[in-house]
């Protein structure tokens, strides 16, 4: 009886130790809690983003409905709060499982309504990114110019490209470049 309850704090950092080591069962247990300490203590913006943390889990998990449902309802608690920033995030998330899910064109409208957000606040980073998984989706649906062209757009959005991205940044800036030289008028 000696030993304390943790705090929500505790529980969330406890969460995401177990999810970064692939122990996601664990982990969801942990977003669980925390998820109720924090509403408990009236912490709705911090339960919200537990209940994002159990959807990314379920996902990982292969459980499609009981992710959706966990992102789809942190999505409207910080819309309801206030949270552009999270609620873009919770967008992205949303459209990344119906990505999974081979749900391609229903993945680009999360996704463009993350982009539109993160853009809206000058996240460029994040901008970057879902331009990037959007671009990915148009391909897949078989807009490739619209899904090279928003790649492009993303990779170009990012202040901080990793080697590999300024890398494929500059090659399709020079395929564009020569496709023009080709292709006058184009």
């Amino acid at each position: 009886m000696e030993q304390t309850a943790k705090t929500a704090e505790q529980l969330k950092a406890e969460g995401l130790r177990l999810f970064r080591e692939g122990l996601y069962e664990e982990a969801l247990r942990r977003f669980g809690e925390a998820q109720e300490r924090f509403a408990a203590e009236g912490n709705d913006l911090e339960a919200a983003e537990m209940l994002n943390n159990q959807g990314v889990v379920y996902r990982m998990l292969h459980r499609w409905e009981e992710a959706r449902a966990a992102l789809e309802e942190a999505r409207a608690a910080f819309a309801r709060l206030g949270d552009r920033h999270r609620e873009a995030q919770a967008l992205g998330n949303l459209g990344g499982l119906l990505a999974s899910r081979g749900d391609h064109l229903r993945a680009q409208e999360y996704l463009r309504r993350a982009t539109d957000i993160f853009a809206e606040l000058g996240d460029r980073q994040r901008q970057g990114e879902t331009l990037m998984a959007l671009g990915v989706q148009m391909w897949k649906a078989g807009d490739r110019w619209g899904g090279l062209a928003a790649y492009q757009g993303g990779l170009e959005t990012l202040e901080s490209p990793t080697p590999q991205q300024k890398t494929l940044r500059s090659l399709i800036g020079l395929a564009s470049r020569l496709f023009r030289l080709r292709l006058p008028g184009v």
